[in-house]
């Protein structure tokens, strides 16, 4: 029996010598294949004749530092550079441009051929306004409209930086951009992120990426670029002026102020009702006084919710072949003389309304009438504390800078209503 045993050993260890090599063959093709289709899947690979992508990259890191170090507008400037960084990440197919072609949704014809990524269905709330109209409802409810209503010229303050949109769109025009275009690039003037994202996606879509983030630079420097515009068009004594105490707003005024200009512009201007009534919803949830929970929640957690979603969606639209191009370059000068325009002509109409006034009004006010709150009434106070130590123009200068909330809004309405 162990001598029987033996022989199967060995009769079974001389079949192993043929076996083995085409087990061990088969074995290690399979192997082979799949460590091949791994090797090929990974970006790695995928930087082949796409080192763009890199750049893009690249440019992601710049934004995180701006962001994080810098702090500038970090709140969307970061998911901004996130979006960026998951957008061109070779292979992830997070986000397919060709989706969104043409200023369409080709969902039906795109889910047949591929899978569509994360990153599509959160632009979706972009394309559809969702996300701007939603953070503009947490903007009205942050949003104190006492100083506007106590100053009511204000509102031409607030309406004059607008000027900066309207130039910088013809300028756009001579520039070769299409009327879409021109207008999109135009309401950086503004100084509005969600009203120039808003506009955007409804107009030119395939600007979107360059525009957000001149829009969010602009304002993020906002304390860099207004301070030498308003030194350079006033005197020092024009700086020095100290306005009167504005007069107390009753809630009454607070309470009807919402929803008549809801009304009043919506039956003006119709297309401009999704971003007013946004925002004059959020400040009737403010002021109403019975609302105290929704108003804390679209300040807080529904605003922060809809500023990572918008940010990300954004981001992801900042493609290698849709950023990096002589056209980004362009939107980006064009953006800051836009913004330096419309910083300048707040300034102007408060030194033209002088000239009128009994009680003076410190031009330094005007150039808060871009939409930049309150940096750019901080900004105001800050110039006017330099000229004069006792000035105190913080809450003067917060009525055109909330002026200026409505008058990019309504801005934007008229160009959407032209151009839409």
């Amino acid at each position: 029996m162990k001598q029987m045993k033996k022989y199967l050993w060995r009769i079974v260890a001389f079949l192993g010598l043929f076996i083995t090599p085409f087990a061990a063959s088969a074995e290690e093709t399979a192997l082979n294949e799949s460590m091949a289709k791994f090797i090929n899947d990974t970006g790695f690979a995928q930087l082949s004749g796409n080192w763009l992508c890199l750049v893009m990259i690249l440019i992601a890191c710049v934004l995180f530092y701006l962001a994080i170090v810098k702090k500038f507008e970090p709140l969307l400037l970061l998911p901004i550079a996130f979006g960026m960084l998951l957008t061109n990440l070779p292979g992830a197919g997070l986000y397919h441009p060709e989706l969104f072609e043409g200023g369409h949704v080709h969902w039906n014809n795109f889910i047949d051929a591929n899978n569509v990524g994360l990153l599509d269905y959160l632009y979706l709330g972009v394309k559809l306004g969702i996300y701007p109209c939603i953070i503009f409802i947490g903007v009205g409810a942050m949003t104190d409209f006492g100083p506007l209503l106590a100053n009511p010229k204000s509102f031409l303050l607030g309406a004059a930086a607008q000027i900066g949109i309207f130039v910088t769109f013809v300028a756009a025009l001579s520039l070769g951009f299409n009327f879409q275009e021109a207008g999109s690039i135009g309401i950086i003037g503004g100084a509005d992120g969600p009203t120039a994202i808003y506009l955007t996606s409804k107009l030119s879509p395939n600007l979107l990426g360059p525009i957000a983030v001149a829009a969010y630079s602009y304002m993020a420097l906002v304390p860099v670029i207004q301070p030498p515009i308003m030194r350079a068009l006033t005197t020092r004594k024009e700086r020095e002026i100290v306005m009167k105490q504005l007069r107390k707003v009753s809630k009454q005024e607070k309470i009807v102020f919402p929803i008549v200009v809801t009304a009043f512009v919506s039956f003006l201007l119709p297309s401009a009702a999704p971003l007013i009534g946004c925002l004059m919803l959020g400040n009737l949830l403010r002021e109403s006084g019975v609302t105290e929970r929704l108003s804390k929640t679209v300040q807080n957690e529904l605003m922060n919710i809809c500023t990572i979603f918008l940010g990300i969606s954004v981001g992801a639209t900042t493609t290698a072949g849709a950023f990096l191009n002589l056209q980004t370059l362009a939107i980006l000068i064009i953006g800051v003389v836009a913004f330096s325009i419309g910083s300048g002509g707040g300034v102007l109409l408060a030194k033209f309304m002088n000239l009128f006034l009994k009680n003076k009004i410190n031009p330094l006010i005007g150039s808060a009438g871009v939409s930049a709150v309150p940096m750019a009434a901080r900004v105001s106070q800050t110039v006017g504390q330099e000229a004069n130590p006792g000035n105190f123009l913080l809450m003067h200068a917060m009525g055109p800078n909330v002026a200026g909330v409505i008058g990019s809004a309504v801005a934007a309405g008229i160009l959407l209503s032209f151009l839409g």
